[in-house]
């Protein structure tokens, strides 16, 4: 007589039994979640690189924006100093032509601050101060309202809405009491 068929089946013996399938799947399981991390893991590695490309081209841009941002500028100013070197190379000793060759090289290096978007700051007397574009020098007595330009000592600048150099101005001091 067969003994195993006497035993009665419990559920240990049925786990057994079908536990035969249940490794299989974990390891099944298991692999999956190897490849999906593989998967993963190279998509990191990939977004990675991208983003570190990405830095070290923006940086190279950066570095030629800066190297370069000064060449327009500079060939703009080259025939203003041509002008001036001309100037001082003039022997003729005939003042009205040397003025006129200066007001010409002014007018060239005003075309280039136009060009390259460099603006002058001089306020008229009475004109507001704005801290942000004059730098009060003195405050004076005079006969306008306070907190008013009253002369400009030294012209300032902007370059494309940002002060490079304040216009340096008196203002109209508060009339004492």
């Amino acid at each position: 007589m067969n003994q195993e068929a006497d035993i009665p089946s419990t559920p240990e013996s049925d786990t057994q039994a079908s536990g035969a399938s249940e490794p299989d799947a974990l390891e099944q399981a298991l692999k999956t979640a190897q490849d999906e991390l593989e998967v993963l893991r190279d998509q990191f590695l990939r977004a990675k690189a991208e983003a570190e490309n990405t830095r070290r081209r923006a940086e190279e841009e950066t570095a030629r924006a800066r190297k370069f941002a000064v060449d327009a500028m500079a060939q703009e100013l080259l025939p203003v100093k041509d002008s001036l070197e001309a100037a001082l190379a003039d022997t003729s000793g005939n003042i009205e032509a040397l003025k006129k060759g200066v007001e010409l090289t002014l007018s060239q290096l005003r075309g280039a601050f136009e060009r390259s978007r460099i603006g002058e700051v001089s306020p008229a007397p009475g004109d507001r101060f704005d801290p942000v574009l004059h730098q009060a020098i003195a405050n004076v007595p005079a006969d306008q309202a306070p907190g008013t330009v009253v002369t400009v000592l030294q012209k300032g600048y902007t370059l494309a809405e940002r002060t490079l150099r304040p216009a340096m101005v008196t203002v109209a001091a508060p009339a004492q009491a």
